[in-house]
């Protein structure tokens, strides 16, 4: 397993991080046991790096987390978890205010069983809450020791920048680093949130980058997905990111590649968004000890960089204005420059 560094901090996590959305989910995840193993496994092999978030199968999954961890020395796993999402049915059971945060990194410490969570992020932007309250909530808990580090999932670009210019006014901890959906398919990060969260100096981790199972190949084209995967289970979201032409184009050519590779399609997946420096690490979920193993392999091998081009070409997307009119323009302005 290769490890990189979170952004412009000192922190190193393995390059392949274990989503534990799986963890409790009755739908289409797995039960504590084999949690338990698969977390494990993903130990054994070198992985450091665990995700998890209150939302997750209603707690439960933070509960196997921490169950599943305890048998490891604890500062060994560099452990990350989340906040925003409603936890009750009462007023201010949800969002970023300095009373939510608190009660939930809380309640996420007890079900976790530890004193401390070394990444805590915020799972989505508050509407109401100011930007002041939220960080200096975040900083008073790294300064309480109950959080190591703290980072952001969802946002939009310009509110990276507008929180991590209040803490700089306020001198209060940052975010070192931002979790967004980013995969062969759905690329809109590309577009400002990538590119903002390198210009803060902040790691970046990829949620969904397998597409929800559409990069792994196991999907053939067909008008709707066999009843009790996965995408079936989540088509009323899963269906309009990945089941269309694109989707099944895209898929059907790592497919190819990764033939050629004698690689599955997951690990190419997977290098692909990892050969992009400004890739901290790629979040994959597991039901099956076989399934997290074949994955894993994306921690420690590079896609050679012609066929990361060839798949990019295949996968490419319209970015849209600024970059139309820059497109045309810059080579107009620049260009004299040896660097």
């Amino acid at each position: 397993m290769k490890y990189r560094y979170v952004g412009k901090t000192g922190l190193l996590v393995s390059r392949v991080c274990l989503g534990t959305m799986t963890f409790g989910n009755k739908e289409w995840g797995c039960d504590e046991k084999t949690s338990i193993n698969l977390t494990h496994v993903f130990i054994e092999e070198g992985g450091n790096f665990i995700d998890t978030a209150d939302l997750y199968s209603s707690g439960e999954s933070e509960i196997i987390t921490g169950n599943a961890i305890k048998d490891f020395r604890r500062d060994d796993i560099v452990l990350a978890t989340k906040c925003w999402f409603r936890t009750a049915k009462t007023p201010n059971a949800k969002g970023l205010s300095r009373k939510h945060i608190i009660e939930a990194c809380e309640a996420s410490l007890k079900r976790l069983r530890t004193d401390y969570i070394d990444l805590y992020q915020i799972h989505g932007p508050d509407p109401r809450t100011p930007f002041e309250e939220t960080m200096r909530t975040l900083d008073d808990l790294v300064r309480q020791g109950k959080v190591r580090y703290v980072g952001c999932s969802n946002l939009y670009a310009w509110q990276v920048l507008k929180a991590n210019g209040i803490s700089s006014c306020m001198n209060l901890e940052k975010l070192c680093c931002g979790q967004y959906l980013y995969n062969l398919v759905v690329r809109d990060v590309e577009r400002e949130i990538l590119p903002a969260c390198s210009d803060q100096g902040m790691g970046f981790i990829c949620w969904s980058p397998l597409g929800g199972g559409m990069l792994t190949g196991k999907y053939k084209k067909a008008d709707k997905p066999d009843e009790g995967t996965r995408m079936a289970i989540t088509a009323e979201y899963s269906l309009p990111r990945y089941w269309h032409e694109r989707g099944f184009r895209i898929s059907e050519e790592l497919v190819k590649v990764a033939e050629n590779l004698k690689k599955p399609a997951a690990v190419v997946a997977l290098a692909w968004l990892l050969r992009d420096k400004r890739v901290t690490s790629v979040i994959v979920g597991a039901r099956r000890e076989k399934q997290l193993k074949g994955t894993l392999r994306a921690g420690e091998w590079d896609l050679p960089g012609e066929l990361w081009t060839k798949l990019d070409e295949v996968a490419e997307f319209d970015h849209g204005y600024p970059k139309m009119w820059m497109d045309t323009t810059f080579p107009l302005t620049f260009g004299e420059e040896e660097f």
